[in-house]
């Protein structure tokens, strides 16, 4: 009996795959030899491209690279500075007195309404303009100082006495100028380090520009301010409009070293004001590099 159920089953399972489309399925012949040779190639392929990717990096870092500086090409921090101990006593007093007196001013003034420091700010800026035109003339720089003296003329009337920077808004920027730049384009050298009192850093040839100056303005003489005490009030006035619009500090730093770093940063900028001044006046140069290269 169980034979014969046995073998039912197995007509019926015999039956039923005689139905279906049966379907053998061969694994691919294993061949490691050329497998391994196809890595191979493979490695070899990229490894190529990756040393090409490398040299073309190299040279264009070569081209690019940029040669690193040495001692000789930093800046001296060297300043001339013959008067180094009556300087330094200078600065030490400018110090106290801005800390004491001219700081607390400034702070006060700092405290009108923004109109009314603008207006005092922009009629100082007005009376400059008459020695930038007489300093432009000086420089042989007629255009400038045309467009000087036309700030001037239109700040003067339509600007209220110069309250108003009308010319501004007309494209006339202020661009003032002075005797010691007057001087530089003599050819003068800025000569040594000097600290003035209550005004700060300065060099010799600045502090002879500086008294200049005003020796201008008080031979023109513009609506008769630089005459009697009015002198005294209006430079009283604009030293502390331009202290309340400075950021320095007097050793807001900490460092031992500020008078050294002042010193370096004022000397080096007139002298990089002076060689962009003579920058304008040198011929160029012509471009020798051959065409195509």
């Amino acid at each position: 009996m169980r034979a014969a159920v046995c073998t039912c089953w197995a007509a019926l399972a015999l039956s039923a795959c005689a139905s279906q489309n049966l379907t053998i399925r061969r694994l691919p012949a294993e061949t490691p030899a050329a497998d391994n040779a196809a890595a191979v190639k493979s490695a070899a392929v990229l490894a190529a491209a990756a040393a090409s990717a490398s040299r073309e990096i190299a040279e264009q870092n070569t081209e690019q690279a940029v040669v690193p500086l040495t001692t000789a090409d930093a800046p001296s921090m060297y300043s001339y500075d013959p008067w180094e101990r009556v300087n330094r006593f200078t600065y030490r007093f400018n110090a106290r007195f801005d800390e004491a007196v001219f700081l607390p001013v400034a702070y006060g003034y700092g405290r009108l309404p923004a109109p009314i420091r603008s207006g005092v700010h922009n009629f100082f800026d007005n009376l400059t303009d008459v020695q930038s035109t007489i300093n432009y003339a000086l420089q042989l720089h007629p255009m400038a100082g045309v467009r000087t003296l036309g700030r001037f003329l239109i700040n003067s009337t339509l600007g209220i006495g110069g309250l108003f920077d009308v010319a501004a808004k007309l494209n006339l920027e202020s661009a003032p100028t002075g005797l010691s730049a007057t001087m530089s384009r003599w050819g003068m050298h800025p000569g040594p380090y000097l600290v003035l009192p209550f005004y700060g850093p300065s060099t010799l040839r600045d502090a002879v520009g500086l008294f200049g100056d005003f020796g201008i303005s008080y031979a023109v003489d513009v609506a008769h301010l630089y005459r009697g005490n009015k002198t005294w009030l209006l430079g009283t006035l604009n030293a502390i409009d331009q202290r309340s619009s400075a950021s320095f500090r007097y050793y807001s730093t900490g460092s031992p070293f500020e008078y050294e770093t002042v010193r370096f940063l004022y000397v080096h900028k007139e002298l990089i004001e002076d060689d962009a001044r003579h920058a304008k006046d040198r011929p160029k140069q012509r471009d020798t590099t051959p065409s195509g290269q």
